[in-house]
């Protein structure tokens, strides 16, 4: 009461620039003078003081509501205004901008919630038995408004209709002759269609957030903003462009008010992060925001089936034992084999390995078991091996950045297997057993060099060319892991499974992910390794193990790294690059061999075989549109990877049977090769396969567009069709 005495805030009428209605000035409502304490006192908890905030964004749906918003404040003759929508779209406040920016700004505002109005409408009309006069009469030539009408009891529809028509009502239990008329402004809002009261009201229809995507920075810097300084912080964080993007994918079924309760969780969880220690992060990171992931289907909990089979697989001695025992040992013997022993493939068995046997296995792998072999990678054992030397000898990597990384990583990502896929054609690295040495050594390097860097696997995440290609072809694994988001935020506040910790009931004590990825954020199975840590470290069994529909990572509201199209487009260059002499070696000036001969010729032409997928897709780019050319792209990401593992086959059918007599100079130890009439068969059962899962794949991926799904399926024909001549044995 003492407040309403004082007067209530109000602002003045929106524009682009005091959107935020930040640093505005408080002016005083003016109050019925024949009011008494008694019906300030019974007014106090209706009154509106002051709008929360204006309408943000850029988007046309913004600036039309904005213009709505400004005509409907400056409408001279005060019509009432239906504002409508769905839920949490700050509809009440929309009524508020217009009651404070227009002349009556000075007079008081009540609002009323409809689900809770009295059928015989008593809250409005009198008719309480206690004597005080009805709520219309004390309001005088106040605003009005009643929320939910599309909750208001039916019998009282009738007489709000008449209230909004003309402005006349009837107190309740008053004879016919004694109508009266209200000098205020009505305001209605509503979710639902309430046809009756369009004609006689300015009816103001709010987009939902998912429609005004473009908005969603401004919204969440702006509740960044407010949220902080009411929890104390000295500055307000930044949001990474990374984290607008993601949550762009998010449909936010309550709008504005579930992006609210976001941000405040968000704040919260970073607080809890830190320890309280006051020193708050300048960026908020991407694992902080916990939105409700896409319905998944057809999901086949390996762990809840099998609970034995969970034990065995979060069993630190199994992953210890398999990574330092035995991958980091073998790796340096196979190097050691490599230089020391034949230079050829036909004699070195450590060759055979690599060609014959490990490219096709992990093409082969892909659809089974996503990236796994990012696990027990040789590269990333060596690097944790010299991360943790360097802390035992007191350096300390740094934290792991924050921000969006892919915007620089993936670009230098795909140029990087570029590179390498041009070195091993134009140096028959295949058939040169110390080359291929330097290419393991040097990516290794690499690991190293991120692990002293940063903590945790930076490189694996973001620079390592293998690990690129793995994480791509993941996509199109029949096996997920995911956390429960409900148990994640409503249970946990260690968040050990992304950040590290000490053991907590059954949670193991681990260093966190190594990508720095929560489980429960993951949208595809790009940065999962299938390593376990978090498996490990969850004391609340909310990691699962999941079987999937294949490629169920591929949906049309996807997220989309900035430059993994760029290593689509370069792994589809390697069939050209291999395959060069095919599509190239008619031109003119096309070299004999690429490797032998001037140097510059041959990476000439190697460089443009492998750049005529990319070229291709350039030349369509203005035909068609970005989002239909990147869907259209990911949709033939399996007939690549169908045709990858053909032109491997030969290779895996024919040479790796030969390992023992190879690696022994025996020719009488045990060995198998295929015929080459199998190996082809095999070539033409994986493009086909290829080929249909792509048909199937563009369909989701392309399903309001049937004629662009017609002509993407024939072009994915042509593609298997060429590239199946270009692979043939």
């Amino acid at each position: 009461m003492a407040a309403l005495g004082r007067g209530a805030s109000w602002c003045p009428p929106v524009s682009a620039a005091e959107a935020t209605l930040e640093g505005l000035a408080a002016s005083r409502l003016t109050p019925r003078p024949s009011l008494d304490n008694a019906d300030l006192l019974r007014l106090a908890p209706l009154l509106v003081g002051r709008a929360r905030r204006g309408v943000l964004g850029s988007s046309r749906y913004a600036r039309t509501l904005r213009e709505a918003v400004r005509q409907a404040s400056s409408d001279a003759a005060a019509r009432p205004v239906l504002i409508s929508g769905e839920p949490g779209l700050e509809k009440d406040n929309l009524a508020a901008l217009i009651h404070f920016g227009s002349p009556a700004r000075h007079q008081l505002m009540l609002r009323l919630d409809g689900a809770l109005l009295r059928a015989d409408g008593a809250d409005l009309f009198g008719g309480n038995g206690d004597g005080q006069p009805p709520l219309l009469e004390l309001l005088g030539d106040g605003a009005l408004l009643i929320d939910k009408l599309d909750q208001v009891p039916a019998g009282l529809l009738p007489r709000l209709l008449q209230l909004a028509r003309d402005g006349h009502w009837q107190p309740n239990g008053a004879a016919g002759g004694e109508g009266r008329r209200f000098g205020g402004r009505l305001f209605l809002t509503s979710e639902a269609a309430v046809p009756q009261f369009d004609r006689c009201c300015t009816v103001i229809r709010v987009p939902p957030l998912r429609v005004r995507r473009q908005d969603l920075g401004e919204w969440l810097r702006y509740g960044v903003r407010q949220r902080s300084r009411k929890l104390g912080w000295p500055r307000p964080p930044v949001v990474p462009e990374a984290v607008v993007k993601r949550l762009q994918s998010y449909d936010f079924p309550n709008n504005l008010r579930e992006l609210e309760t976001l941000i405040y969780r968000a704040l919260q969880q970073m607080r809890r992060q830190e320890g309280g220690t006051g020193a708050w992060p300048a960026v908020l990171p991407e694992d902080v925001f916990w939105t409700e992931p896409r319905q998944q289907r057809y999901r086949f909990d390996l762990w809840r089936w099998k609970p034995q089979l969970r034990e065995w697989m979060r069993a630190p001695w199994l992953w210890n034992g398999l990574l330092f025992g035995l991958v980091s040992w073998l790796f340096v013997a196979v190097n050691l084999w490599l230089w020391l022993g034949p230079q050829d493939r036909a004699h070195n068995g450590a060759l055979n390995l690599f060609w014959a046997w490990w490219w096709p296995l992990i093409l082969l792998g892909f659809p089974l078991v996503g990236r796994l072999w990012c696990s027990f990678c040789p590269f990333m054992v060596w690097g944790e091996i010299v991360q943790r030397c360097a802390r035992w000898l007191g350096w300390n990597p740094s934290r792991w950045p924050r921000g969006n990384s892919d915007d620089w990583a993936s670009p230098l990502l795909a140029a990087g297997f570029a590179a390498i896929l041009l070195w091993e054609e134009v140096w028959n690295l295949q058939n040169t057993a110390w080359l291929s040495s330097c290419l393991l050594l040097l990516i290794t390097a690499g690991a190293v060099v991120g692990s002293l860097r940063f903590e945790k696997r930076f490189w694996c995440r973001y620079l390592c060319p293998v690990g690129g290609m793995n994480g791509l072809f993941a996509k199109l694994s029949i096996l997920e892991l995911r956390a429960q988001v409900g148990t994640c935020s409503g249970s946990c506040s260690t968040y050990a499974c992304f950040k590290g910790g000490p053991a907590d009931g059954e949670g193991l004590a681990t260093a966190g992910c190594p990508l720095g990825t929560h489980p429960a954020h993951l949208s595809d199975n790009r940065n999962c390794v299938l390593c376990l840590t978090c498996a490990q470290a969850c004391p609340h069994r909310s990691v699962q193990l999941a079987l999937r529909p294949p490629a169920a990572d591929l949906q049309r509201e996807m997220e989309l790294p900035v430059g993994e199209p760029g290593l689509l487009l370069v792994l589809a260059g390697d069939l050209c690059l291999h395959h060069w002499q095919r599509l190239l070696g008619w031109l003119p000036l096309a070299p004999a061999s690429l490797t032998s001969g001037p140097l510059l010729p041959r990476l000439a032409f190697a460089a443009l075989a492998l750049a005529l997928p990319a070229a291709l897709f350039h030349l369509a780019r203005p035909f068609f549109s970005a989002s239909r050319l990147r869907r259209t792209l990911y949709g033939l990401l399996p007939l690549v990877w169908a045709l990858l593992l053909a032109r491997h086959l030969p290779l895996g059918m024919a040479e790796a049977g030969q390992l023992l007599p190879v690696s022994f100079a025996n020719p009488l130890l045990p060995a198998w090769r295929a015929d080459p009439h199998v190996i082809g068969f095999c070539q033409s059962a994986v493009v086909l396969l290829g080929w249909a899962w792509a048909v199937v794949l563009l369909r989701r991926l392309l399903a309001n567009r049937r004629l662009a799904w017609l002509s993407a399926s024939a072009l994915a024909m042509a593609l298997a069709l060429g590239g199946r001549w270009l692979v043939a044995v």
